[in-house]
């Protein structure tokens, strides 16, 4: 999928979100980031499930499930991105090109 085709299902997820949030105003705004919280426990849980280290379970995921929920992740994050600005693509990427000079120094 192309960049802006992620950016595209973006702003639709986040317009879908918003015409059937359950609470208004801040609550709703708390709530879509406390989701984040939620999202990186399943891929906790995936990883657990995935190693069996959980005994009385066994082995009950995938790593295919941890990318799924990795994915679930970073989808949870960017729609929260774009609760807070609709620049949340611009905000996105002025962020990553200064993680990518931090840790890898400027463009060549």
């Amino acid at each position: 999928m192309a960049d802006d085709n992620v950016w595209a299902t973006i702003d639709d997820l986040w317009t879908w979100l918003e015409a059937n949030q359950a609470h208004p105003g801040r609550e709703a705004l708390l709530l879509r980031m406390l989701k984040l919280t939620e999202e990186v426990g399943e891929v906790a849980q995936a990883v657990i499930g995935a190693t069996g280290q959980n005994p009385r379970k066994g082995t009950t995921h995938t790593w295919d499930d941890v990318q799924a929920e990795l994915c679930d992740v970073a989808l949870t994050a960017l729609v929260a991105l774009r609760t807070l600005t609709p620049d949340a693509r611009e905000v996105f990427t002025t962020h990553l090109e200064r993680v990518r000079e931090r840790s890898l120094g400027p463009a060549s």
